[in-house]
């Protein structure tokens, strides 16, 4: 998915990205938008872009972040982190728990 506005370098972080998103989730499609998203707001962040979304800018980088908002970062994992794992354990009730009801549910 590499594009032509991107430079050798810009291409070689896509696919860095991509190896590994894919090894994390193990979908392909998924692993491209993720890499492409992180490239294209990195170039914002650089001025490489035409046009750059205020998030782009405003936000810390994404080789800064690098994890800080998953799992334990400030706020712990996200609503929808939780509510993906508690889905993936078939955890009852679990469409009418809040982000705190999710996380008490989980760590029993």
């Amino acid at each position: 998915m590499p594009q032509a506005a991107w430079s050798n370098k810009r291409e070689r972080q896509f696919e860095h990205v991509k190896a590994g998103v894919l090894k994390r989730t193990g979908s392909k499609k998924q692993a491209e938008e993720i890499a492409a998203r992180t490239v294209n707001k990195e170039r914002a962040r650089n001025g490489e872009a035409k046009k750059a979304s205020k998030a782009s800018l405003e936000d810390m980088s994404s080789s800064r972040r690098g994890g800080l908002r998953s799992h334990k970062g400030a706020a712990g994992r996200t609503y929808a982190q939780l509510y993906a794992e508690a889905r993936f354990r078939n955890l009852p009730g679990r469409s009418a728990m809040n982000k705190a009801a999710l996380e008490k549910a989980l760590t029993r």
